[in-house]
């Protein structure tokens, strides 16, 4: 609490006597989440924020540069007309999982029909049928241009239902299987087709500064 204190008046003085210390030395006191949002009211602006980088997702030459920074370390980009200064203020590795799908509409089949062509796709995929193109040809949402790949995900990104299938359904890699979330009318045919992984992520506090 105390410590909390005096870093706000620190950055109160700072603001209002327009002390020559840097947005780099002010970045350097910042630890804790309350400072973080003590630090955005301050610095006021829509392109200042705290964003999240995730090793598998983002693939970026500055991603991949602010992944090389320790917990605290500090990364300056300058162009002609501002300077974005980027902290790491915490590194966490948290399990992904990842699978492909293909989704069916509840409300636009009969029970039966619907059971019937997962039963076709599932035959067609063990058939020798690629599951990107049962995915293109069957799917009935936009997964289907990826080939009906999920992408990477963390547990409590997903609907309940949908992923402790995925988590805690004992599947082993390739396996095909469906999943019924009936109170959405959600049906769906799955492939796992990754094993678990621990992925790393950062969380960054991004300030935009103009220069002068």
């Amino acid at each position: 609490m105390t410590k909390n204190l005096l870093f706000a008046t620190i950055l109160s003085i700072s603001a209002l006597l327009n002390a020559q210390n840097s947005t780099e030395k002010e970045l350097e006191l910042i630890e804790t989440p309350e400072q973080i949002d003590n630090y955005l009211e301050l610095k006021k602006s829509k392109e200042n924020k705290l964003i999240t980088f995730n090793e598998e997702k983002h693939k970026t030459i500055l991603a991949n540069e602010l992944f090389e920074l320790s917990t605290g370390g500090i990364k300056t980009v300058k162009t002609n007309f501002e300077k974005t200064i980027y902290k790491v203020v915490e590194k966490t590795k948290t399990t992904n999982y990842r699978a492909a799908y293909i989704y069916l509409d509840g409300t636009k089949y009969s029970t039966n029909d619907l059971n019937t062509l997962r039963t076709k796709i599932i035959n067609e995929y063990k058939n020798g049928a690629p599951f990107d193109f049962l995915a293109s040809q069957y799917s009935m949402d936009e997964n289907a241009n990826r080939g009906g790949d999920l992408s990477w995900f963390a547990q409590g990104e997903m609907h309940p239902d949908f992923e402790n299938e995925i988590i805690n359904g004992n599947h082993a890699l390739n396996d095909i299987f469906t999943i019924d979330v009936p109170s959405k009318n959600w049906y769906y045919v799955v492939l796992k087709t990754h094993e678990p992984k621990n992925i790393s992520e950062i969380k960054v506090l991004k300030i935009v500064e103009d220069l002068d």
